[in-house]
């Protein structure tokens, strides 16, 4: 293996709803998630809500209200 081109390795702990639902290796100490097998409908058998409107809220502070505006040149 070549030295100094690897990303750095951590025991990452995955959070869902502010609890560790899992730890697993990744390049990240940290890991939160919105949806995981656990809370998933296909996987619990109920069904659950998803605020899929505070989604839109999520993008639109993301890319910042006017990210689809025309272009100036």
């Amino acid at each position: 293996m070549k030295d100094k081109i690897h990303p750095k390795y951590f025991p990452c702990k995955v959070y869902h709803n502010g609890e560790v639902v899992m730890t697993c290796g990744a390049t990240v100490p940290e890991l939160h998630v919105e949806v995981w097998s656990g809370s998933h409908p296909f996987f619990t058998g109920k069904q659950t809500f998803v605020d899929s409107a505070g989604r839109v809220e999520k993008f639109q502070k993301k890319f910042g209200g006017n990210y689809f505006a025309p272009k100036k040149k």
